[in-house]
């Protein structure tokens, strides 16, 4: 009894943290009439870049100016962007100091006028009021949002990220988190008006971080200005990682031990919480099964549970199927994989790769 005890704890953690935070929920705002700049930083972009420009063109609030940063792209993102009849700029020389990312983002406001930036990540995609929901709860937070696409997968490969995508949706719908005074941003679609982010010195003042959405919430959070996350459900959605199981680990691991320094400790605790029960039940219900163990009946009730919560979430946050949350396991593993390689990068080699960049670790 005292492991059925702690497996319903650790399973029960899940719903503490996992909270539903729509932006369906900003439909009566008022919206002024405004100028919205989207920024987006490409960097080989060809496979993703035409399916968010494609449904930028259909939004019920049309934006006042895109504009697609190339980052020094190796395929066709130029010539996509280009067709699709958008501002189009070549990133300058990356100066010393500043990732990638960041100096993209800069030099994309810095050929921006709109008084509301949305800054998105090129395998975004929106549905037609996708524009208008961000703004109008841009405009009811009256500071700084961030939303968290819906995962839709497509491949094997790409669903073995399920918990991966959980934990992530963890991180920013914990309780701790969402009444922290120091709060992140997702960057995959970060909303904000133009004066605060000039107020911040934007990506300026974070020009060496590689966890650039967390590390810029906190600093509008410094300045006093409100921060609030939304999950994207049926309005902002993504499909991460088209090219491959090698680009999913990367991406993945470029910011995941960094990004766990920078939750409150409430929250890891949870977390971990969370994941032992998860890992208990994953790992060793299928070993006691064909050892006929006595403790078999208890662990496969946890089992069982924590498929049924994981069905539950994935509505929310990603399409994984049924086979993946059945053998939750072997996305648990993936997940542990991937924590001990960021931190292996982290503390041996002092550098990330991504997008056939080295990124110095340069603070949290």
């Amino acid at each position: 009894m005292p492991f059925l005890f702690l497996l319903l704890i650790c399973w029960t953690v899940g719903f503490i943290l996992f909270a539903k935070i729509s932006l369906e929920q900003e439909e009566t705002t008022e919206l002024p009439d405004v100028k919205v700049s989207v920024i987006i930083p490409a960097r080989n972009e060809e496979k993703n870049l035409p399916f968010l420009l494609e449904s930028l063109k259909r939004q019920s609030l049309k934006p006042y100016e895109v504009i697609v940063v190339n980052d020094f792209s190796e395929d066709k993102t130029k010539e996509i962007a280009k067709s699709f009849d958008v501002k189009v700029i070549d990133n300058p020389p990356i100066p010393k100091g500043w990732t990638g990312k960041n100096w993209a983002l800069w030099n994309g406001y810095l050929n921006s006028s709109g008084e509301i930036l949305i800054f998105l990540d090129a395998d975004v995609r929106l549905s037609e009021d996708g524009i208008e929901k961000i703004t109008k709860a841009l405009f009811k937070s009256r500071g700084a949002i961030s939303v968290i696409p819906y995962h839709k997968t497509e491949r094997f490969y790409e669903k073995l990220c399920m918990i991966v995508n959980i934990l992530g949706v963890f991180a920013f719908t914990s309780p701790y988190e969402r009444k922290s005074k120091q709060k992140g941003l997702y960057g995959s679609c970060i909303a904000l008006f133009r004066e605060d982010y000039q107020k911040i010195g934007g990506h300026k003042s974070i020009c060496s971080k590689v966890t650039d959405d967390l590390s810029l919430g906190k600093r509008l959070s410094s300045f006093n200005i409100n921060i609030e996350n939304y999950l994207g459900i049926d309005k902002v959605f993504f499909r991460m990682y088209p090219n491959g199981i090698k680009s999913q680990v990367y991406g993945i691991a470029k910011s995941a031990a960094l990004s766990m320094q920078l939750l409150q400790r409430k929250t890891i605790l949870l977390i971990f919480l969370w994941v032992l029960g998860l890992s208990l039940s994953g790992f060793l219900t299928p070993f006691l099964f064909f050892v006929h163990h006595p403790l078999l009946k208890i662990f496969m009730i946890a089992y069982l549970l924590y498929f049924i919560q994981i069905l539950y979430l994935q509505r929310y946050i990603g399409n994984f199927g049924i086979v993946m949350p059945l053998f939750h396991f072997v996305s648990t593993g993936f997940f542990l994989f991937i924590v001990l390689y960021s931190f292996y990068q982290i503390k041996f080699t002092g550098s990330v790769c991504w997008k056939g960049r080295q990124i110095e670790v340069g603070g949290k």
